[in-house]
């Protein structure tokens, strides 16, 4: 490893942060051993404030419907080969109760941009939530909506928020999505959260269409700037019904190290390893926990509809990625000398 690169870890230890051109010096010389030195630096920052405990997320796919058409994604409205449903209140709140007798403590409600869910329909899942489980964190991953529509929700009980930035590079933004949506939009969409009191997060994936390490360099950039609670991120995954079909997969040594890269920016971060990570390699969520990641979904939604929610080709639901494997998951997790924790997992465990 030259010096240069060393310079720029021990900066980025340092100081927490680096500019453009030393995060893309850091991306273009993605090695082995680039990988080792910044994953063990991860790590150590990881323990100091989270211990070796790893936070678990029940995630809850309640509809498949979706108003926009972005070029990447398998549930884009004008995909006409895909199977739609939605869960019924009942069927959510089935998903929520086999979920909290497992151990799970945050539910997270996760689906397309559906209208159907309105901001009534919506408010009145999340307040039954909340007083069935008043010990439970709810997590809402619902896309764009106004300000207004997030503060009832907000009001109703739910306390975070995932919405993936996507890009911080505005003509990339444009690539990914159709005319009628805006990248504006989005950012104004996730100051609304943050004004709101949600805790928030971002992301982006890793190897996007059309994606260059300045584009990745400038979503670090946007992220240190945003400072939000959460950054979701995962390798790209194409889907055999979109534009993108032919588009190559993003890289899992890639995601590894932007993962190590978010840790050393962010230590108190809540950093998922993603199913896109658990997709793309057999134990690719034990190699984003052993980067960085601090977070897991297993999927709670019923087993008939987790193929539907087809974001990509492939998506892993089933096995170690489901909620019922989390005997499975606890085993895998302490192999790796990890432990789940049953808790609301809201900020760092230790006091550093």
């Amino acid at each position: 490893m030259n010096t240069i690169l060393k310079t720029s870890i021990d900066k980025l230890i340092s100081h927490k942060l680096l500019n453009k051109e030393e995060f893309v010096a850091l991306l273009n010389n993605n090695t082995q051993e680039l990988r080792n030195k910044l994953a063990s630096h991860a790590t150590f920052t990881k323990q100091r404030y989270f211990s070796n405990q790893v936070y678990i997320r029940g995630l809850i796919e309640f509809t498949n419907y979706c108003k926009n058409d972005c070029y990447y994604c398998g549930i884009r409205c004008s995909n006409q080969q895909l199977s739609r449903y939605r869960l019924t209140k009942s069927d959510i709140l089935s998903c929520c109760t086999k979920g909290y007798d497992l151990g799970f403590r945050t539910f997270v409600l996760q689906g397309g941009e559906d209208s159907y869910y309105n901001d009534d329909r919506m408010s009145d899942i999340v307040s039954t939530i909340h007083s069935m489980f008043p010990d439970c964190a709810i997590t809402l991953s619902l896309g764009e909506r106004s300000y207004e529509s997030y503060k009832q929700l907000y009001e109703a009980g739910a306390s975070r928020y995932l919405l993936r930035h996507e890009t911080a590079n505005i003509e990339h933004y444009n690539k990914l999505h159709p005319d009628n949506m805006s990248y504006q939009n989005r950012m104004n969409c996730l100051h609304h959260l943050k004004d709101i009191g949600y805790q928030v997060g971002c992301g982006f994936m890793v190897g996007a269409p059309f994606q260059t390490t300045e584009n990745l360099a400038e979503d670090l950039l946007l992220i240190q700037k945003f400072q939000p609670d959460m950054v979701g991120i995962g390798p790209y995954l194409s889907h055999k019904d979109t534009p993108f079909h032919n588009q190559p997969n993003g890289s899992l040594e890639d995601t590894l190290l932007l993962l190590s890269i978010l840790r050393l920016m962010r230590p108190d971060l809540l950093l998922p390893a993603t199913t896109a990570l658990g997709t793309i390699a057999p134990d690719g969520r034990e190699q984003g926990i052993l980067a960085g990641a601090n977070v897991i979904m297993p999927n709670l939604s019923p087993s008939n509809v987790r193929q539907q929610y087809s974001l990509y080709d492939n998506k892993a639901c089933f096995g170690n990625e489901a909620a019922e494997g989390l005997a499975d998951i606890q085993n895998r997790l302490q192999s790796i000398g990890h432990e789940i924790t049953i808790n609301r997992g809201d900020a760092p465990i230790t006091n550093r």
